[in-house]
């Protein structure tokens, strides 16, 4: 289980966030700097123990009405090779050092575990404890496991979402699926009817409103 340090980040997460945001084509302008708070989310492990894995959860008040953000983050030790346009930025963490936080939707090691977590072999996990498990994440997933010998990903970027279409190298797969992530977060919004799988999760608004809505789902490729 990935260990939760109580420690500084300097840039902290959602001062890295406040310059990479505005560069992304399903963020909300506002024609104002993102005023971000941190208001939901939770992690999965890396089994190697090498790469933090977040999904995060960020909300903006700089415009009329807040907007919530799903940005799964990755957390690396070293750079990540031929992922230089996903790196969202590096901070000194207080216990480990240089870390170089990337869009996960690039990360492999992250995009292997969310197929993990729809098939069940993988666990969500508490946000900011170590060794929690989080029992509020929801899982349904009709579809075929995916190969375990790898996958290559194509990662686009959207108006509200990002897709990854994965593409299985093993043979016992089908030869492709589209992991379609929420980027602009719904209260209530539930998977399209075509979706083979969705993950569900919760988040707060600024006022303290508890909300729930689709942070991925898992369609066959082509739909």
């Amino acid at each position: 289980m990935a260990i939760i340090h109580k420690t500084t980040m300097t840039p902290t997460k959602l001062e890295l966030l406040t310059a990479w945001l505005p560069t992304r084509s399903w963020y909300v302008g506002t024609g104002r700097a993102p005023e971000l708070s941190r208001t939901g989310g939770f992690r999965l492990d890396d089994p190697e123990g090498a790469v933090g894995i977040e999904f995060l959860v960020a909300t903006d008040e700089s415009g009329p009405a807040p907007v919530s953000y799903h940005v799964p983050l990755s957390y690396r030790g070293a750079p990540l090779e031929g992922a230089e346009q996903a790196l969202v930025g590096t901070s000194e963490h207080g216990v480990l050092g240089r870390r170089w936080i990337y869009d996960g939707t690039h990360d492999p090691v992250l995009v292997a575990q969310l197929l993990a977590l729809f098939e069940g072999r993988a666990e969500p996990q508490a946000q900011s404890l170590s060794d929690t498990p989080d029992r509020s994440v929801t899982v349904r997933f009709t579809g075929t496991p995916a190969a375990t010998g790898g996958v290559t990903t194509t990662v686009t970027d959207g108006s509200h979402d990002t897709c990854v279409t994965v593409q299985a190298t093993g043979s016992a797969a089908p030869s492709s699926l589209n992991l379609r992530v929420t980027r602009v977060l719904e209260p209530g919004a539930t998977a399209p009817a075509d979706a083979t799988g969705d993950v569900t999760a919760g988040w707060r608004s600024p006022d303290g409103g508890e909300h729930r809505g689709v942070f991925a789902a898992l369609h066959r490729a082509g739909s």
